[in-house]
């Protein structure tokens, strides 16, 4: 083996490339204590742009490999869930900065209520600011999980199927056809599959009960620590051969093993913790600057920033040929975003505002959850056969790009007739519904199938035997 080619020497470029982070990030600190004069050197906000993307990358790499590498101690779907809730750590604390910001301001549903949206928006006082954070809660939270559906979804199956040539990976199949070829998913993500379901059904409902409360915090946190509970109690997969440098790992003994492990998803995840948030504000200030509005930023921009890792992290597993754990990986991240990141906002609220309290938002942020909610409705038709086609992937692109463009556009004044961008939601949602409904009546059998595995997958968890033993490959 070329001493470049060395799984250390790949493990410790990634580890390189996230140095200058880590340089400026101690650089700031001595300019905090006193040590260094901040007037000597200042990064300028493409610097630091740079600097934390390049850092993000190298630490998406770092956690592909220990994910692939756990996978000889743990189940696959449980070592792909760690991997996804490190991922989308980063989108976790902005949402939750936003949360807390509303409960400690007061931003009830009845303060909020006595005030106008132009009020809010303009966030003139104290309390209005707190509103103004509540809404931009749920906005950055809707935006991540389209984000993850419209261009996550859409463009790793593209690019899975570009990339099969290369690859020869199996999952790829030629179809007749304008954009007919599909890339094939393995039964087993038929849990991940049944709960995101299950959590969509749920999201519907959402907005119905005045904003995020209990109810939802109850039902979502425990859907989630549910299937944690199922996959953690599965069998651990052996049959996939792993190369460079999680095979390398693999060969190690225990405890060397899940200690290289644990090193590489903490090192990776305190990477991007920290380096997503500038990375992301950074890319808000450009826009800011280049005049495009806050709230179209920290709903698109920041959450596409926030999604890099996972995105970065699926390609990597898509050029070693393994899709399904890709597309699983993509599916997690759904999952706890449509689960825990939504439950998890009452509880911030309630601890910020020092009592039990419900993390409100207006009837656009109601709509954002509806079209949220109806896109990943959408998407589950889409999968719910265990296989997605280039020409789904591009009506799923080409559904959520045409959207945020026409919303851009109302927002810039650019579109005249009097629609708003709340009708503009709302049409949407109608199209994801009426498109989402007649696959799955098409797909009935398909869907029946696939949560008689979900429910094989939980009676196994709990010592049972299966009895859809028909639908087995």
């Amino acid at each position: 083996m070329s001493r470049l080619r060395h799984p250390l020497v790949q493990v410790a470029y990634a580890v390189a490339v996230t140095v200058p982070w880590t340089g400026s990030r101690i650089y700031n600190l001595l300019i905090a204590r006193g040590y260094i004069d901040a007037s000597q050197i200042h990064f300028g906000t493409v610097t630091e742009v740079a600097i934390t993307g390049i850092a993000v990358l190298g630490a998406s790499f770092l956690l592909a490999w220990g994910a692939e590498t756990a996978e000889k101690d743990v189940p696959r779907a449980f070592a792909i869930a760690v991997l996804a809730i490190l991922a989308v750590a980063p989108e976790y604390a902005v949402d939750a900065l936003y949360a807390w910001n509303a409960g400690s301001g007061g931003a009830t549903t009845a303060a909020c209520g006595e005030l106008t949206p132009a009020q809010i928006e303009a966030s003139a006082t104290p309390l209005a600011e707190a509103c103004h954070d509540a809404n931009l809660a749920v906005a950055n939270m809707t935006g991540a999980n389209r984000i993850l559906i419209g261009i996550g979804w859409a463009g790793i199956a593209v690019f899975t199927v570009w990339r099969a040539h290369k690859t020869r990976d199996s999952a790829v199949q030629d179809r007749d056809g304008w954009f007919a070829d599909v890339v094939t998913l393995d039964r087993g993500i038929a849990t991940e599959v049944a709960f995101l379901f299950l959590a969509t059904v749920w999201a519907f409902f959402v907005p119905l009960g005045g904003g995020i409360d209990a109810l939802d915090t109850i039902l979502l946190v425990g859907l989630y620590l549910t299937y944690i509970i199922i996959i953690i109690r599965g069998d651990v997969d052996t049959e996939e051969e792993h190369v460079g440098v999680p095979q390398y790992f693999q060969s190690w003994s225990l405890p060397w093993r899940p200690l290289a492990v644990l090193t590489l998803f903490g090192y990776s995840g305190l990477m991007i913790f920290t380096a997503v948030e500038p990375f992301a504000h950074g890319l808000e200030e450009i826009g800011l600057q280049n005049g495009i509005p806050q709230f179209f930023m920290i709903q698109w921009i920041a959450p596409l920033a926030s999604e890099s890792p996972e995105l970065i992290v699926v390609v990597v597993l898509v050029n070693k040929a393994r899709s399904t754990a890709g597309f699983n990986a993509l599916i997690s991240s759904k999952l706890n975003q449509w689960t825990l990141l939504i439950g998890t906002l009452s509880v911030v609220f309630s601890l910020a505002y020092g009592q039990y309290g419900v993390l409100p938002f207006d009837f656009k942020q109601a709509a954002e959850i509806w079209i949220t909610a109806a896109q990943s409705y959408f998407a589950l038709a889409l999968l719910v056969n265990f296989e997605i086609s280039v020409r789904e992937a591009l009506v799923l692109f080409a559904l959520f790009i045409s959207q945020v463009a026409l919303e851009f556009m109302i927002i810039q004044d650019f579109l005249i007739g009097g629609v708003s961008a709340t009708d503009l939601l709302l049409a949407y949602t109608a199209i994801y519904m009426v498109v989402g409904t007649a696959l799955f009546a098409i797909r009935r059998q398909a869907l029946r199938e696939m949560l008689g595995l979900a429910a094989d997958a939980g009676r196994t968890a709990i010592g049972r035997e299966p009895i859809h033993t028909d639908f087995a490959d």
